[in-house]
């Protein structure tokens, strides 16, 4: 993944459009093994009664399954509608394991790749639409989340095939409640070849955690819209 506010994952707000909720700032928490993070609430060997018999069940072959549906379509661009309603209904058995206040996981921090998005324009804003997509080619959408409270966002494309570009933002996070967090985005940075400018002004995206554990993140901007973020 003009500032515009995103709706739902925190890749470029407003004129990129992520929204997101802040991510919690816990500053004395480090990481938990993985036996100690199955006690925040994620069973690995329990099993979910799904509405679609050719879902897999449990945590992990949901998270293999959503992952296999969203990985190398663009960040959702090349999903039919049908192929959509199939990733929504993955994430919503998959948010039955979500830990009780996802916010304060320490597992939200690290690198993310926005692998998905139900409205796939919306991370990257006009670089993503369909127009700019006959200039820009997107190459990959990061979010990055530092302790305590930062978010970096950077949406990498090549223009016309030949010539690098991205732009990058700088958010400081807030947690909303146990679930919801708020993100203040300053300016977008543009960088074409050797040229750099920042533009716009500030931009505000807020975002649910549904999900979250060592591998993904799923979240659900103000406006509905539905993010897949792998960890890289």
């Amino acid at each position: 993944m003009a500032a515009a506010s995103a709706s739902a994952s925190l890749l470029l707000p407003s004129s990129f459009a992520l929204r997101s909720h802040k991510l919690p700032t816990p500053k004395s928490i480090t990481l938990r093994s993985h036996r100690r993070y199955n006690s925040l609430g994620i069973s690995a060997s329990a099993s979910v009664s799904v509405s679609n018999p050719n879902l897999r069940t449990g945590p992990d072959g949901l998270v293999a399954s959503i992952l296999s549906k969203v990985v190398q379509t663009d960040g959702g661009v090349l999903l039919k509608k049908e192929q959509h309603k199939e990733v929504a209904e993955v994430a919503q058995e998959l948010q039955k394991y979500c830990v009780s206040e996802p916010v304060k996981c320490p597992l939200i921090f690290g690198e993310w790749d926005v692998v998905y998005c139900s409205q796939p324009t919306s991370p990257g804003g006009g670089y993503r639409s369909a127009f700019g997509r006959l200039f820009f080619t997107t190459k990959q959408m990061i979010q990055v989340v530092e302790a305590p409270d930062i978010v970096r966002n950077k949406v990498s494309f090549s223009l016309l095939g030949f010539l690098d570009g991205e732009v990058s933002l700088k958010g400081k996070l807030k947690v909303l409640d146990s679930e919801w967090i708020q993100v203040i985005f300053e300016a977008p940075e543009l960088k074409l070849g050797s040229w750099q400018v920042q533009y716009g002004g500030q931009s505000e995206v807020k975002l649910k955690i549904t999900y979250i554990d060592e591998k993904i993140r799923l979240g659900l901007g103000s406006r509905g819209s539905l993010f897949v973020f792998k960890r890289i």
